[in-house]
């Protein structure tokens, strides 16, 4: 690709008030609150966006190297200058447009995304863990939900002020996991 095709690309997909091309090899998108920066160095096309900062992202780093080989395709996640990135490297000679635009797609949704998906994998697990807990201890679904609502009420889930239903709104969500959930969870007796 040529740096006239980047310009180009990014004007006709992001509209050209939202790039700049910061001469002579890097150019910088910003759009909707996300960035995308592509910069172009020797033989390599480089194109970034940041995610979080990284003390955000602790929680969800192995999750996200996991993501690396399984869902991120052709973008990885990476950690530089205490910033976790969506970044996308290749052969600026081997690129076509096509690959151009499916890199900045993926890097887009990694960006939008951020750690929701992660989040909700986390949740996930820790949901089915008390599912098996309270199946080992021979509980239905009525009395963990019973149990939750007492730990709520004790102030055991933490301090829940009952002016903006909070409390309520908590345990609906858990509700909603723990009967999603519940049917899919197997004990060994």
């Amino acid at each position: 690709m040529a740096p006239d095709e980047i310009t180009a690309a990014l004007s006709d997909r992001f509209g050209s008030q939202h790039c700049q091309q910061i001469p002579p090899d890097a150019w910088q998108v910003d759009k909707g609150g996300q960035r995308l920066l592509v910069i172009t160095s020797d033989a390599w096309i480089k194109l970034m966006t940041p995610i979080m900062p990284i003390a955000e992202a602790q929680p969800f780093i192995p999750q996200m190297m996991e993501a690396n080989f399984d869902k991120t395709q052709e973008a990885r996640y990476a950690f530089h200058q205490d910033v976790v990135w969506g970044i996308f490297q290749y052969d600026l000679a081997a690129l076509d447009m096509a690959q151009f635009e499916s890199a900045i797609s993926r890097l887009w949704e990694l960006n939008a995304d951020g750690v929701d998906g992660f989040f909700s994998q986390m949740v996930e697990a820790q949901v089915t863990q008390i599912i098996v807990a309270s199946k080992k201890q021979g509980k239905s679904l009525d009395d963990t939900l019973k149990t939750l609502d007492r730990f709520y009420a004790e102030g055991m889930m933490g301090d829940m002020n009952a002016q903006d239903n909070y409390q309520q709104n908590a345990l609906s969500a858990w509700q909603r996991q723990l009967e999603r959930l519940w049917p899919t969870v197997e004990i060994d007796s």
